[in-house]
């Protein structure tokens, strides 16, 4: 029969446990699993946050898109509207909406935005800063920096407000100039 001695003792197996564990993992405290999950789901709620606030938020508007209708002139704003290019460089094929048209960008930026039909600008005045353009006259109602300008032709009934992003130049504002020249009425610079 085999008799065991203090000498032939195997050491300690939980010291020797836990220094193996303390050299693995370390011997600071442990974190809770609850406080994992927390770390974990904040960031991922972030995100999905992000992901969903792009997704639901409402299509970029332009000024122009808050102006007050004018008077009725559904007939003039119909054939003005009907004389319009198909599309512009850079920009895609019209989209019609009652009296909006809209030409969406071909990569990044706003629209090419045309209303006709809306009110008088009520910041027109006497001292106001006119553009002549083609031989239209244009009052520049906002300024978006790094987006782009709102203009009101003030010169021809019913009022046509365009929305010219920056990276559109000066073609399409031109050219919507000569159309409303030749399909719109010419009306006196009203100051109100």
């Amino acid at each position: 029969m085999l008799s065991v001695t203090d000498d032939d003792a195997q050491p300690d197996r939980p010291e020797e446990s836990a220094d193996g564990l303390t050299s693995r993992y370390g011997s600071g405290p442990r974190l809770s699993p609850a406080l994992i999950a927390t770390l974990i789901a904040v960031p991922v709620m972030v995100i999905v946050g992000f992901i969903t606030f792009a997704a639901l938020r409402p299509d970029p508007t332009t000024p122009i898109d808050n102006y007050a209708t004018g008077e009725a002139a559904s007939a003039d704003c119909a054939k003005l509207i009907s004389e319009l290019p198909q599309t512009f460089d850079g920009f895609g094929d019209k989209e019609v909406e009652g009296s909006t048209v809209r030409w969406p960008a071909d990569g990044q930026g706003d629209a090419l935005t045309l209303r006709c039909g809306i009110s008088r600008p009520t910041e027109l005045s006497p001292t106001s800063n006119l553009q002549v353009i083609n031989p239209v006259q244009w009052f520049i109602t906002d300024s978006v920096e790094g987006s782009g300008q709102a203009y009101v032709c003030v010169d021809h009934r019913p009022y046509v407000a365009m929305w010219i992003p920056e990276n559109a130049g000066n073609g399409p504002i031109t050219d919507v100039s000569a159309i409303i020249d030749r399909t719109l009425d010419r009306g006196p610079l009203d100051f109100g």
